[in-house]
C-alpha cells in the first residue's frame, strides 16, 4: 500500500485515467473527488461487497437447466 500525505485542493493520479481529488478535512473525514472514465466503476467498498454478493447469490440460485434449454432451442 502507498500512503500519501495530501492537502485540500490536491491530488493523485492513478494510471492514465483516474484522479483522485482531496475536496476537504473535517475532523475526522476526508471529502474525495474522483474523476475516472464512465467505463470504469467507481464504488464504495460497502456498497461493492453488497454488489459481490447479490452476484454470487444470483449465481447460485439460478437453475441451469432452464439455462441450458433456452439455448437449445
Amino acid at each position: 500500500m502507498l500512503a500519501l500525505t495530501r492537502k485540500k485542493g490536491e491530488s493523485i493520479i492513478i494510471g492514465d485515467d483516474i484522479e483522485v481529488v482531496i475536496l476537504g478535512v473535517q475532523g475526522d473525514y476526508v471529502k474525495l473527488g474522483i474523476n475516472a472514465p464512465k467505463s470504469i466503476s467507481v464504488h464504495r467498498r460497502e456498497i461493492y461487497e453488497q454488489i459481490v454478493e447479490s452476484n454470487k447469490e444470483a449465481v447460485e440460485n439460478s437453475d441451469i437447466n432452464k439455462l441450458n434449454s433456452l439455448f437449445k432451442n
